[in-house]
């Protein structure tokens, strides 16, 4: 287990705690942990943040929600370019503190990506503020940047200039394309790598135009795989005293999650096309309307399509039929099978098929609104929606941490930051008087 090491001090070590089980609770230490969830295992790690946008502060995010002390360094002006990026935005309190009042109000998009942090802004374009952010690698664990290849190295900060400085850092370099090849020089857009790198292409229906997805998952999964390179190089340190430089891309990302459609193309040359809600080799498998809204079926194997059609659509012949007795034949005849279906669940609203399907052994879902969405009784029971005190808007609504261990989630302590929120606390942290800190004020460092 990662244990919390002296500010400033030594990287992080582990240390060999004692771990028994008493009955069904795990014990560590004295303490119950099946009551406690766990402890954050990056407590004392410090990460340097000068991501903006969605992949990069998703990335930070899940770091700082397993503790890590996450510095988001911002533009002076305007800071991550998200914070523009309303409506909506959050509603102010009456309030809120008189340090943020010439700030505009809180972009939701903003406050998705940028939990547990702590902000200030620094142009580090100026020498006194690469210094400051000099003074910041030598303090850091991880350092994580999406700018273009090349970009922070000529202003004093790429990985050769900052390994000078800290060799123990976790130097993550997240952009669209890589840092080498023909493209690396390109900015990286969720949506243009989405239609670059084959998502797009097998996403919407047959007879229409490529779509993209309704969220950023290129965005989202690269963040993922950032946020765990980093803590693989975290633990690599442990055996080696060294640091490493991670190269995250966009576009890597994305082909790495096209899962068995690369794979199919890889292995037997196949090519995949769009197929809307269907599967290419499994019928019936999509989404049906019903007369007020969707549900979306899938009958996987044989026994799931006669449960289908005796109990819930009422029809005992369907199985029988030879355009429908094996999946063969019903990926044959889609077309026929698709219009049945269809034809009778349009006759009753979602709500009386969903009654029907529930616990039978057909898996099966309904086609939910957001709002419905977060009105779903697992949501409820698993408290999934947190609530946290935000000092210019009052109670602010977040979706929670996804995982849970010995079935507590990780806290959410802080909320996300207004812009320059912490740089008075963080400078005084690097040793700089209130003098200096009001000097860099004056000439718009910070």
């Amino acid at each position: 287990m990662l244990v919390r090491r002296a500010l400033y001090g030594p990287a992080l070590q582990f240390k060999h705690l004692s771990c028994r089980r008493s009955g069904s609770d795990a014990v560590v230490n004295g303490h119950n942990q099946d009551l406690e969830g766990m402890p954050p295992p990056l407590r004392g790690v410090r990460v340097l943040d000068l991501t903006r946008v969605l992949a990069g502060p998703m990335a930070t995010m899940l770091l700082a929600d397993l503790g890590a002390d996450v510095i988001k360094v911002e533009e002076v002006e305007q800071g991550d370019d998200t914070r523009s990026w309303s409506p909506p935005s959050a509603p102010l309190a009456h309030n809120g503190p008189q340090a943020a009042a010439h700030l505009p109000a809180e972009s939701a998009y903003f406050l998705a990506a940028n939990r547990n942090k702590r902000s200030m802004t620094v142009n580090f374009k100026k020498p006194e503020g690469l210094e400051i952010l000099h003074g910041l690698v030598r303090k850091s664990d991880v350092l994580v940047e999406n700018f273009v290849p090349g970009k922070l190295a000529s202003m004093g900060l790429g990985y050769e200039d900052v390994k000078k400085i800290n060799r123990r850092i976790i130097y993550t370099s997240i952009t669209g394309y890589g840092q080498s090849g023909p493209y690396s020089k390109a900015p990286g857009y969720d949506v243009i790598i989405e239609g670059e790198a084959g998502l797009m292409h097998i996403t919407g229906e047959a007879d229409r135009p490529p779509s993209k997805v309704g969220v950023a998952v290129t965005d989202v999964a690269t963040g993922l795989y950032a946020h765990g390179a980093i803590m693989a190089a975290l633990l690599s340190r442990q055996q080696t005293g060294c640091g490493v430089w991670v190269d995250c891309n966009l576009f890597e990302a994305q082909l790495a999650g096209l899962a068995n459609i690369a794979s199919n193309y890889l292995v037997a040359g196949m090519q995949a096309g769009r197929h809307g809600t269907a599967h290419p080799s499994i019928v019936p498998y999509q989404v049906f309307p019903c007369q007020d809204g969707y549900i979306m079926i899938g009958a996987g194997n044989e026994k799931q399509f006669y449960l289908l059609a005796t109990k819930v659509l009422q029809q005992p012949d369907l199985p029988h039929d030879p355009r429908f007795q094996n999946n063969a034949a019903r990926v044959e005849n889609r077309t026929e099978l698709v219009k049945i279906i269809s034809d009778t669940l349009l006759q009753h609203t979602r709500d009386y098929w969903l009654k029907l399907l529930w616990g039978i052994g057909i898996p099966h879902g309904p086609i939910n609104n957001i709002q419905q969405t977060f009105e779903h009784p697992q949501v409820k029971a698993r408290n999934s929606i947190i609530e946290i005190e935000h000092p210019r808007i009052g109670k602010l609504k977040m979706v929670g941490p996804a995982v849970t261990y010995n079935g507590k989630k990780m806290p959410v302590f802080r909320a996300p930051p207004w812009l320059s929120q912490h740089t008075n606390e963080i400078l005084h942290e690097l040793g700089y008087t209130d003098k200096q800190i009001q000097e860099f004020k004056m000439a718009k460092i910070i």
